[in-house]
């Protein structure tokens, strides 16, 4: 290990004043899951089930949203790509506290659309700020800044919605939200080098050589028989297809199988951090004391931010399937917890793999993406993760609600450990099947 990395990466200032723009960014987003929460279940009287069917609409729209908006950063610019995102949280936040639980959910997928992409834009900008082994230092750094944010966020909003009010809390975070989006449209990080001739790879390659078949496909068309392509016809149905066919696999010859298994990845993730999350505050919130929900987010995030300052001083990479494979392993015994400080304690081992897996993922988008794809790769990989998180907090909220808090650790955990066990058979009977070349 080198912790010397740390302090050179943090010489280099757009890196330094990247990572303080990310954290006051995502500050507002990290209380925003818990005020949600808390404001279903107690403002609106509502169970477990009903909260995380708000949280899977908000991460359903993320899901949705963030391609588009990494595609925008590429094409328009990051300033441009964030004009919507900033007014959509002071007006989508400020508004949603004051309305039914059906209109809800209909702001809620809206507002999710519509996320600051803090995320995205902040690895895309580090992929492009750091090279090479500098990117795992870099990636652990964005980690630790931000279990920095969420030992503080979490806290912040169970301490507002019990002590003050849970509408003022949404509000705000709208409001927050915005001025981290004005200050990010200041800051313009960079989202491509300045010499992007240097940029190209293999990925590049890959698409010259998808442009070449989409040129020559016409050609191998018309000489096929009429009656089975249409090829007598100027814009012959299956002449039509075949341009379509190849000009969406033009626009994803950055996807690839090793890609496919990150974003499995993200999806294990989000599925394992948001049913933890559920599963925390329905624990804490069963003792009867809802306002301590801030100590176990504490001990989470600090073990987090202690991983993930032992992975970045590393030399070594580790797969991020292992990685999250034992992280999940390590989620279920917190099942066990009999009160908010054993939940605490229990919490620490997984935490230690949290921000490790984030890290290696992202390091490994950065490894497989050209930059002139990433921010819409990273887009997908923020999508893939928000699709595990839609899943797994209603479903995590509906065992809550059925057999107990202690269920949804033991939910997380497993589902967690079964995507990635098929994952990697998934992707051993791809490599058999594949034709050797």
């Amino acid at each position: 290990m080198n912790f010397g990395l740390y302090r050179e990466m943090l010489r280099i200032a757009p890196i330094r004043r990247l990572l303080i723009v990310g954290m006051i960014a995502r500050f507002p987003h990290s209380a925003a899951g818990v005020l949600l929460t808390l404001h279903v279940v107690n403002t609106m009287d509502r169970g477990y089930a009903a909260a995380g069917a708000v949280a899977a609409v908000v991460t359903i729209g993320i899901a949705v949203g963030a391609p588009w908006r990494g595609r925008r950063v590429d094409t328009i610019g990051l300033r441009k790509a964030l004009i919507p995102s900033v007014i959509a949280e002071a007006v989508i936040w400020s508004t949603a506290p004051h309305v039914s639980f059906e209109w809800l959910l209909v702001l809620a997928l809206v507002g999710g659309v519509f996320t600051l992409p803090v995320f995205s834009v902040v690895r895309q900008s580090l992929g492009v700020l750091a090279t090479g082994e500098q990117r795992r230092t870099a990636f652990a750094l964005d980690s630790i800044a931000t279990e920095l944010i969420f030992m503080m966020g979490p806290a912040l909003g169970a301490v507002i919605a019990t002590q003050i009010s849970s509408v003022i809390g949404l509000t705000a975070v709208g409001l927050s939200a915005a001025v981290a989006g004005l200050l990010l449209i200041w800051f313009n990080p960079p989202t491509r080098s300045p010499e992007p001739e240097k940029a190209v790879t293999a990925v590049d390659e890959q698409e010259a050589a998808a442009a070449t078949a989409v040129a020559v496909a016409p050609a191998n068309i018309q000489e096929a028989p009429m009656e089975l392509t249409g090829a007598g016809l100027p814009d012959g149905p299956q002449n039509m297809f075949e341009r379509l066919r190849h000009g969406v696999a033009g626009n994803f010859t950055w996807f690839s199988p090793a890609v496919a298994v990150v974003f499995a990845v993200a999806i294990g993730a989000g599925l394992l951090l948001s049913s933890t999350d559920v599963g925390i505050v329905a624990s804490v919130e069963a003792g009867g004391n809802p306002s301590e929900v801030g100590i176990v987010f504490v001990a989470w995030c600090a073990a987090s931010a202690i991983g993930g300052i032992v992975y970045g001083a590393m030399k070594r990479r580790f797969s991020p399937m292992s990685l999250l494979l034992t992280m999940a392993v390590l989620t279920m015994p917190m099942a066990f917890a009999t009160d908010t400080l054993s939940l605490a304690l229990l919490s620490i081992p997984a935490g230690l793999l949290c921000a490790p897996v984030l890290s290696a993922a992202s390091e490994r988008v950065a490894d497989l993406v050209a930059e002139n794809r990433r921010g819409e790769a990273m887009g997908w990989y923020g999508s893939s993760m928000t699709a595990g998180t839609a899943l797994g907090a209603p479903v995590a909220g509906l065992a809550i609600d059925v057999i107990g808090p202690w269920s949804g650790f033991l939910l997380a955990g497993g589902a967690a450990a079964v995507l990635v066990l098929a994952t990697l058979s998934a992707r051993r009977l791809f490599l058999r099947s594949a034709p050797v070349r």
